[in-house]
């Protein structure tokens, strides 16, 4: 498809649409360098142009839910990727929530028994302690 289109067509087209149609054509993982040159190859870019435009080109795909990067380092399409949910992830993540709200529990009964401090009684001989200090006034303190 790509290689019967004319230059002209292939530059309407961005670069990562351009790259969508090159994975499907060729049903391989590429690279962003070697998939980048493919594209400027067929639109007849310098070498100059893919150096100066590559990284926009990365970004792209980075930014782009069309494109999936593989842990090879390669892009692929999502299409050819499913999502497999693992069954103990999701029970893991249930476990985890239980115990957040059983810690939230524990710090609420915390606090209940906190009260309990409040409810007890004064030592007397806390007062009997403070007997012996002598209020100074400003004056007084100057002096010493």
């Amino acid at each position: 498809m790509l290689k019967n289109m004319k230059k002209e067509e292939l530059e309407l087209l961005s670069y990562t649409k351009i790259a969508e149609l090159y994975l499907k054509e060729n049903k391989k993982t590429m690279n962003t360098a070697d998939l980048f040159k493919e594209i400027c190859k067929f639109l007849g870019l310098s070498e100059v142009d893919y150096q100066e435009k590559i990284a926009d080109f990365f970004q792209s795909l980075t930014t782009s839910k069309d494109f999936i990067l593989l842990n090879n380092g390669e892009w692929d399409l999502k299409a050819n990727h499913s999502v497999k949910v693992d069954i103990n992830d999701i029970y893991d993540e249930t476990e985890d929530t239980i115990d957040e709200e059983e810690n939230e529990e524990d710090i609420e009964n915390e606090y209940e028994n906190e009260e309990d401090l409040y409810d007890t009684p004064v030592d007397d001989d806390f007062d009997n302690d403070l007997s012996d200090l002598t209020i100074l006034n400003e004056d007084e303190i100057e002096e010493e």
